[in-house]
């Protein structure tokens, strides 16, 4: 499985942007699909995920009801809609694919096996 991000970009806070992940190879064997994101000198945080099995959907804190993660089978495509940006988000977003079982919760970085090579978002005051 690969993963390939983009849709990142510079946008001023308010603004909307809308990350996309293109998945490949052995696709949709997946236990969770979701997005991260790592601003500089921190470490990778969760923003978001969607279980294949259950179909539930998990968002950070800090979303707030601005992102929305979604998923097309059809296209094998991940997307995350992002709106009411604030200068906070600023960071590389990255995909990731969890295709086996580790004994780790949705929301870190470990459950996930495969990552996409990230996608830049800048948002300006």
């Amino acid at each position: 499985v690969q993963l390939q991000a983009s849709g990142g970009g510079l946008v001023q806070a308010g603004g909307s942007l809308t990350l996309s992940c293109a998945v490949s190879g052995r696709t949709f064997s997946s236990y969770f699909m979701g997005w991260f994101r790592q601003a500089p000198g921190k470490e990778r945080e969760f923003v978001a995920t969607l279980s294949r099995n259950s179909g539930n959907i998990y968002y950070a804190d800090f979303v707030k009801g601005r992102f929305t993660i979604s998923v097309d089978n059809a296209k094998n495509m991940v997307y995350l809609q992002m709106n009411k940006l604030e200068p906070e988000d600023t960071a590389v977003y990255y995909c990731a694919v969890a295709v086996s079982f580790r004994a780790y919760r949705h929301d870190q970085p470990r459950r996930y096996d495969i990552w996409g090579q990230g996608t830049q978002v800048t948002v300006s005051s």
